[in-house]
């Protein structure tokens, strides 16, 4: 049988299931390849694997670097919406041969991992205002 390409399994996985958009996985092999670098693992090589933890700590910088505040609209639209998605989108993968895994990984190293409101919206959440009470006295007594 032959290999299946990544773009192959990602048209595969659109028809055959159709739960995450196609650029969500899109999105994943970047944000993989964006946990190489920050983690610093050798380009190639058994060092190099990622963990689920690590994948997951990927996607929240990336997600924010790329796409800001608009993170996690996008990611909804992508239908990813919780930290187990985004396992299930490696294991989906996984499954197809396009990546790898070694006998300790599981899809469960990505559940509950983060609150996507406080990965991708409290970012930039504007702080509410610190009320000091002599301030506000001071300020009254001035208007």
């Amino acid at each position: 049988m032959k290999k299946l390409s990544f773009e192959e399994a990602v048209e595969l996985l659109a028809v055959r299931t159709s739960q995450y958009h196609p650029d969500a996985y899109r999105f994943l092999r970047e944000a993989l390849d964006f946990a190489v670098k920050i983690f610093e693992k050798p380009s190639s090589g058994r060092g190099r694997h990622v963990t689920g933890r690590e994948l997951l700590e990927a996607v929240r910088q990336y997600a924010l670097q790329e796409y800001g505040v608009m993170a996690r609209r996008v990611l909804d639209y992508w239908n990813v919406r919780r930290t187990e998605d985004i396992g299930k989108m490696v294991f989906q993968l996984v499954e197809l041969g396009v990546l790898g895994r070694t006998e300790n990984d599981r899809i469960e190293d990505f559940a509950c991992g983060y609150d996507f409101d406080e990965a991708f919206v409290a970012p930039f959440r504007a702080p509410l205002p610190h009320r000091n009470r002599r301030t506000s006295t001071a300020a009254r007594r001035e208007a």
